[in-house]
C-alpha cells in the first residue's frame, strides 16, 4: 500500500461516531498503516434538527486526550498514532474556534465546513428551492468567507464535501464550472501556506471521484501546493484506508511525489 497514513479518523468521542478508538487502532494495525491520526469532531453552533442532537458535535478534549494518551502508550512501537481534531469552521466562530485549537497541543488540525450559511449540506433542504450549482456555489463561497476569518489550521478537509450529498451528487459537476471561486480558494490556501487533503470517503459513498476531484488537487499542485495529507474520513474500523491505491494513483496523476502526515503542527513528507 503506497500510502500507510490515515490521517482523518473519527472515533466514539465524535458525536458521529460510536467506535470505541481501541477499535480502530487494532484495524489500522492489522492493515499494515504505520500512521493514524484521530481527526475528533468539533463543530460549534451545529444547527440540530432536534433537540437531543444539540451539541452532539462538541468535542471534550479532555476525555479524548485521556484516552489517546493510554492507548498511544499501549500500541508504541507497532504504530504512530497523532492527537488531531476536525475543527468545523464558519466565519462568526473564528474567535472562539481560536480559543478552542490553543486549548491543547494538537498534532494535527483539519479545517472543515460543514455548515454553510446555517444549514449542512448533509441534508435535503440545503438544495431546496433552487439548482444544484447554485448551492455548490454558495458552498465554496462559504469556505473563501472561512479563509478570510481563520487561519489555524494545516489542511482544509473535503475541500467539495458539498457534493457528497448533492440531488445528483457530482453528475454534472466539475472543475470548470466554478473556476473563478475554486481558483481563489486555492490561490489563498498556497499564500497561507497550508494543504489539502485527499479524501476517501466520497468514493465511499458513490461518488466518481475522491473529495477533492482529481482537477482541483491537479490546480494546487500547478500553483506551487505541495502539502497533501490522505484521509478516508473513517467513522468505523471497515472504513479505515479505503481506497488508498487509488487515491496514490490519482496523486501521483495529479503530480504529487509525496503525501504529508503531521505532528505538533509540523509536516513530514513520504514518498508516494
Amino acid at each position: 500500500m503506497p500510502i500507510t497514513a490515515d490521517c482523518h479518523l473519527h472515533s466514539s468521542f465524535s458525536g458521529d461516531s460510536d467506535t470505541p478508538m481501541e477499535e480502530m487502532i487494532l484495524q489500522g494495525i492489522r492493515l499494515g498503516l504505520t500512521h493514524m491520526c484521530f481527526t475528533e469532531h468539533n463543530d460549534f453552533d451545529y444547527p440540530a434538527t432536534q433537540e437531543d442532537f444539540a451539541g452532539m458535535f462538541e468535542l471534550n478534549p479532555d476525555a479524548y486526550l485521556y484516552d489517546f494518551i493510554k492507548l498511544k502508550e499501549k500500541y508504541a512501537g507497532q504504530i504512530h498514532l497523532c492527537f488531531g481534531l476536525e475543527l468545523g469552521l464558519q466565519p462568526h466562530l473564528a474567535k472562539r474556534n481560536a480559543s478552542f485549537a490553543k486549548g491543547h497541543t494538537y498534532d494535527f488540525i483539519i479545517a472543515s465546513s460543514h455548515i454553510c450559511n446555517g444549514k449542512d449540506p448533509y441534508y435535503p433542504s440545503f438544495y431546496e428551492g433552487r439548482k444544484q450549482d447554485e448551492a455548490y456555489l454558495e458552498y465554496f463561497e462559504s469556505i473563501l468567507d472561512n479563509l478570510k476569518s481563520y487561519s489555524n489550521f494545516d489542511v482544509y478537509g473535503h475541500l467539495d464535501y458539498v457534493v457528497r450529498y448533492g440531488p445528483k451528487k457530482d453528475d454534472g459537476y466539475c472543475y470548470e464550472a466554478y473556476r473563478d471561486i475554486l481558483e481563489r480558494i486555492i490561490e489563498r490556501l498556497i499564500s497561507m501556506g497550508k494543504g489539502l487533503e485527499i479524501n476517501t470517503a466520497g468514493l465511499a459513498k458513490g461518488l466518481r471521484t475522491p473529495n477533492p476531484c482529481p482537477d482541483i488537487l491537479k490546480r494546487y499542485r500547478e500553483l506551487g501546493g505541495e502539502i497533501i495529507t490522505a484521509g478516508s474520513d473513517a467513522h468505523s474500523p471497515g472504513q479505515i484506508a479505503h481506497a488508498f491505491g487509488r487515491a496514490a494513483d490519482i496523486l501521483k496523476d495529479c503530480g504529487f511525489r509525496y503525501y504529508a502526515t503531521f505532528e505538533k503542527r509540523s509536516p513530514s513528507f513520504h514518498k508516494l
